[in-house]
């Protein structure tokens, strides 16, 4: 007599929707951005001054947008109250929700203390840049050193309060073992430093500054993270090869018999690899050679960027494909509304609405560690930029 047993589990939903993606990618940007800014911003090294102009665009645009793409992962938005009314100190959720609020106004905070002397100096300027410098600016007075520092090392400090959390609170839930371990935290962090390097890179060409300082020193970040990040994954590996128990190996065994999965890690090896290569070539030519293979490093910026992001797709999105009840995988298709192709194309439309908002309003690229700029707004667009070259501000 013959026998079937037929096993049914339930399919549930994922989660978590691109909108996390879009959060974890652009927060990662905001703080790995403002570690490239405090060199000039925060502790005065002015050949760092071309990067940290870059840096901090990037990181107020991002810083802006992040939180937005989170709410919207909330599902009921209108609800995120709801973390500080029934605050949970053992959640790194509820944590989250106190660190990023204050963290945004600290990067906010710094943003206007190191443009504040150029909006100062163009408070007399016709039409509406002249009024949003003048309202911004808040008076004729210098802008301490000092506060630009301390406030700087304030956001130092909640940055990485939110390289903690944004890690942690993947790394603790052990349903998932591809999330429950200790190498995904400084993954996350490693990968945003590539991305933000790369974004960086990419800004320098769009914003027609080129400078060839900030190149180089976003070539060395970028090639030092590469390390970094090939060392994690290395290591990773290993660890989940060599253990016959814990959450690497059970991570690994998850996805032993997915070939998605195996392209996937290919790709992302040969790229990292590749980028390295490449950069480590950069800098190896000969300094007569370097400025002309410069003019074209904003590629690897992109490639960079695409790093960062598909990163945190693999591990938010393709994680959720692996059953946690059932054998095999599931499906994924990504929707074309809100909870998919729009949403991820509406957030980086989200950013560039910020970046062009700034570059309209704000003389960005007069950044400097507070004190006063020449009244003369042409001098002043002249005066803080003898290291660059590029257009002037359109503030």
């Amino acid at each position: 007599m013959n026998s079937t047993i037929e096993l049914l589990a339930p399919r549930y939903d994922i989660a978590w929707y691109p909108w996390a993606v879009q959060y974890f990618f652009m927060i990662a940007i905001s703080y790995a951005s403002l570690w490239l800014a405090a060199p000039a911003l925060i502790f005065g090294k002015k050949a760092w001054l071309p990067t940290a102009r870059l840096a901090l665009i990037a990181c107020v645009s991002t810083t802006l947008v992040a939180p937005v793409a989170l709410l919207a992962d909330l599902h009921q938005p209108l609800r995120f109250w709801h973390f500080y009314a029934y605050a949970n100190t053992h959640s790194w959720m509820s944590i989250g929700s106190v660190v990023l609020p204050i963290y945004l106004i600290s990067v906010l905070g710094l943003a206007w203390l190191a443009w504040r002397p150029a909006l100062q100096a163009q408070r007399s300027a016709s039409g509406l840049g002249g009024f949003i410098a003048k309202w911004l600016s808040l008076g004729n007075g210098a802008t301490p050193k000092v506060l630009v520092a301390v406030v700087g090392l304030i956001a130092l400090l909640l940055s990485s309060g939110i390289m903690l959390y944004t890690g942690a609170e993947l790394a603790v839930v052990k349903a998932r073992p591809l999330w429950n371990t200790l190498w995904l935290p400084p993954m996350l962090v490693a990968t945003g430093f590539i991305a933000a390097a790369g974004l960086v890179l990419v800004l320098n060409r769009a914003s027609g500054l080129r400078s060839n300082d900030a190149t180089r020193q976003m070539l060395y970040v970028l090639l030092g993270f590469c390390a970094v990040a090939g060392l994690i994954a290395l290591s990773w590996l290993l660890d989940g090869m060599n253990a016959h128990v814990g959450s690497v190996a059970a991570a690994l065994e998850s996805v032993r018999y997915s070939p998605s999965w195996r392209s996937t890690a290919l790709w992302g090896s040969v790229t990292g690899a590749a980028l390295f290569a490449v950069v480590a070539l950069l800098l190896l030519r000969p300094p007569h050679h370097q400025p002309a293979l410069f003019a074209w490093a904003w590629l690897l910026g992109l490639v960079a960027i695409h790093m960062g992001w598909m990163f945190r797709w693999v591990v938010l999105m393709d994680v959720q494909h692996v059953a946690r009840n059932s054998a095999g995988f599931h499906h994924y298709g990504i929707p074309a509304g809100s909870s998919g192709i729009l949403g991820i194309v509406g957030t980086f439309g989200l950013w560039l609405t910020a970046i062009l908002l700034i570059e309209l309003f704000i003389p960005w690229r007069q950044a400097q560690q507070g004190g006063h700029l020449p009244t003369n707004t042409q001098d002043a667009s002249r005066a803080p930029l003898t290291a660059n070259k590029g257009a002037p501000s359109h503030g």
